[in-house]
């Protein structure tokens, strides 16, 4: 067998991966270890715990069925920890007196005996490491010379290729012992042709990658990744997602002090192979578990592409133009971003057509595939949804005058020494939505409005929705100078790049599933995210019910838009109703709207034949499904909600004023109604203009999430050379902590 190969070519390979999460898919990796992962920090010997970690997340990807081939350096540090033994020994007394700087001198010059030495020790370390997880392997040390002829250059791959089919894993080291040091570029030629240049190990490591066609190459060193200046300089950034349109952002710093390569190096080898379709990520081999999590599609390292990210801006850059858009936006007086959200809300109007076009693109194509009819309504626009998004707006703004600086309480602390709590923006939001494009003015509006800095998520099915919205956006954002204060987040390797940014992103708000909700708080272990993974809400009618206002609650619960976070879920029925006329008619009615009835099991029970029973009361539909289950009276039905409900919306029926107020107190939900829908929990319907998202949780916000849900506080203290020294015991002044009244 031969390893398949591309073809050398300076044009981008259509097998490359565009994006992290295809990493996952990556059957065969060549995986480079530089000279400051193998070695001590001290410089001598090999630090044996990292590389027991890095075997064993090899072995682990081996044992999933990866194809693994290692370049490694670390024979000269094996080496020269022998040797200094050795020399030491062999020293006079006189050079024993004074050992290091002789030591020193003497190891400069034996590089080439301590890689002689050092590469059979290296080799015995790595297969007792691999033989715990019962893998062999095998040594193939090579020289330049090795690739200038094709027929040395056929066999090595040809072995490469038998090893492979073994299972053994390859681990591939120049032959340093032989090899003389870098002098200049030699460049390798295949076919008459120059197609590299090997100066180090990167660019070996880069060479494999493309001959064998590997999938992934990681190269790992003793850097995070590839920065903007060298990593100790003020200012220098880390670039996460890497395009070869961003080679003029870089500027490189000195070469490793233990290894033969730079990072100008390893983004040179990096690029070569990425061009010959192998992905590359470039990490700190340091950092725990790096290899199993780049294979994840965690975001680890520098992940090199030729995909377009957002006009090649990186993504720390997108969110650092939307914390100086919050800053700009907060310095504007509060008539002015109420005059940017009515120009969003009179251009979604006047631009109506271009909006419905490209909607149309999107609903086209859903159709084409299949999507779900619930879906389609999701993503769907018309006329009178944007005069409703516009109606929205226009509320927001009005409203824009008393949020950002508002004053919310005032302390005399003592005589001259007033403290001022107000209102201000939270600092930057990554708002992830899935098939609604109406999502995005509406969230765009509640940022500007409350002065954050804001970066937008749609789902892939809304494209050119979501790109014609964010047009009008940017036009609106224009009229204020804030145009990078709000922008729109178009591929999933950005996603994965600003779930990881905790110092840009303070808090991330997901709208959509409870799968689209779950995944992202698993993933975010260090940015707050507010929302509710699920809607599980309860409309339960009491005995001393209204039934026919019942009978039109529970239909518009649950049949106004079944899709929705707040329609019903599950139909609580006090069991002394259950004789009576009103459950066969609201069994009718259900059925008569289409929607698939199941029982709990109570009702189960008193039932010869019906509707099958659930299969969990903790159950979100989604569409025209609910459970109906009966309970013996309001306590009951509290007790079933804590147990099975989700903490969104519950609604009790009932014309008893007594039971309506101790539901109202007790049930433990974010939104609590007595004779209404469960479709009112709304932020358009609360009145606050628009909701960027529905919390059920408890800090800091809960319930739809306006304007005020998006604001935090700050303290003004104003004093006039006030000490803390002076209020001790007998000091010359004394705290009155005296409320004052709040002027806004």
């Amino acid at each position: 067998m031969i390893l398949g190969r591309r073809k050398q070519s300076t044009v981008v390979n259509e097998f490359s991966f565009s994006d992290r999460s295809q990493l996952n898919n990556a059957q065969r990796l060549v995986i480079k270890l530089g000279s400051a992962v193998i070695t001590r920090e001290d410089g001598h010997g090999i630090a044996l715990g990292r590389l027991a970690s890095i075997v064993e997340q090899v072995a682990e990807c081996h044992q999933e069925g990866r194809e693994c081939i290692m370049v490694t350096s670390g024979a000269v540090a094996f080496g020269k920890q022998k040797l200094a033994h050795e020399l030491l020994m062999s020293m006079s007394m006189r050079e024993t007196l004074s050992p290091n700087d002789h030591l020193k001198k003497n190891l400069a010059m034996q590089l080439k005996a301590a890689a002689a030495v050092g590469q059979s020790g290296l080799m015995s370390l790595y297969d007792a490491m691999f033989s715990q997880y019962s893998i062999k392997i095998a040594q193939v040390l090579v020289t330049k010379l090795d690739f200038y002829n094709e027929e040395t250059r056929t066999n090595l791959f040809n072995t490469l290729s038998e090893l492979i089919s073994m299972k053994i894993v390859p681990i591939i080291n120049t032959n340093d012992a032989v090899t003389s040091q870098p002098q200049g570029e030699d460049h390798i030629k295949s076919n008459g042709k120059m197609v590299f240049t090997i100066k180090d190990n990167d660019s070996l490591a880069a060479m494999l990658a493309a001959e064998v066609s590997a999938d992934l190459l990681i190269l790992m060193s003793d850097v995070d990744g590839i920065f903007t200046l060298p990593p100790d300089h003020e200012g220098a950034k880390m670039i996460s997602t890497y395009n070869t349109d961003m080679a003029d952002l870089i500027q490189f710093g000195k070469k490793s002090s233990v290894g033969t390569g730079g990072m100008d190096s390893k983004v040179q080898a990096a690029t070569w192979a990425l061009n010959r379709g192998v992905a590359v990520v470039i990490c700190n081999g340091m950092q725990e578990k790096a290899i199993k999590s780049i294979v994840q599609g965690t975001q680890i390292g520098t992940f090199f592409t030729n995909a377009s990210t957002s006009n090649n801006t990186p993504v720390e850059t997108v969110a650092e133009n939307a914390r100086s858009g919050s800053r700009i936006l907060q310095k504007l007086p509060p008539e002015d971003r109420a005059s940017a959200i009515n120009v969003l809300a009179d251009l979604l109007i006047s631009k109506q057509a271009k909006i419905l076009e490209a909607n149309e693109k999107d609903v086209a194509k859903a159709m084409k595939e299949g999507i779900a009819a619930s879906l389609i309504s999701r993503l769907s626009l018309t006329p009178s949804k944007l005069k409703s998004l516009a109606i929205g707006l226009k509320q927001i703004a009005e409203t824009s005058h008393t949020n950002v600086g508002k004053v919310l309480k005032r302390t005399k602390i003592s005589e001259n020494l007033d403290l001022t709590q107000v209102t201000v923006p939270i600092g930057v939001l990554l708002v992830i939505f899935e098939s609604r494009p109406d999502c995005l003015p509406q969230v765009a509006a509640l940022a500007l409005s409350s002065a954050n800095g804001l970066l937008l998520k749609g789902g892939k099915e809304a494209l050119h929705s979501n790109k014609a919205l964010m047009d009008i956006v940017k036009e609106a954002l224009a009229t204020v100078g804030a145009q990078d204060a709000i922008s729109l987040v178009s591929t999933r390797e950005e996603i994965s790049d600003l779930l990881a940014m905790e110092n840009h992103i303070d808090l991330i708000i997901p709208r959509g599933s409870s799968e689209l909700v779950r995944s992202i708080q698993d993933q975010c272990a260090h940015i707050p995210v507010l929302g509710h993974s699920e809607g599980i809400c309860h409309v339960y009618v009491d005995m001393d019910a209204d039934l026919d206002k019942a009978l039109s609650i529970i239909r518009d619960s649950k049949c106004d838009y079944p899709a929705a976070c707040n329609a019903m879920e599950t139909l609580l029925i006090h069991e002394g109703l259950f004789e009576g006329p009103f459950f066969n008619e609201v069994c009718d009615m259900l059925k008569k709207e289409n929607v698939q009835l199941f029982s709990g099991p109570k009702l189960s029970s008193r039932l010869t034949f019906g509707p099958p029973q659930a299969k969990s009361l903790k159950h979100e539909y989604g569409e025209l499904g609910c459970t109906i289950e009966l309970v013996s009276g309001m306590d009951s039905a509290i007790n079933h909600i804590h147990a099975y409900g989700s903490g969104h919306t519950e609604v009790i029926v009932t014309e008893n004023s007594e039971s309506a107020t101790k539901f109202q107190r007790d049930v433990d939900s974010a939104c609590v109604f007595h004779n209404a829908s469960s479709r009112f929990a709304d932020g358009f319907r609360f009145g606050l203009g628009a909701e960027v998202g529905i919390s059920t949780a408890r800090i800091h916000a809960r319930g739809p999430v306006g304007v005020e849900g998006l604001l935090t506080t700050k303290w003004i203290l104003k004093g006039d050379g006030h000490v803390v020294s002076e209020f001790v015991e007998g000091g010359k002044r004394t705290y009155v902590h005296e409320h004052l009244a709040i002027n806004n």
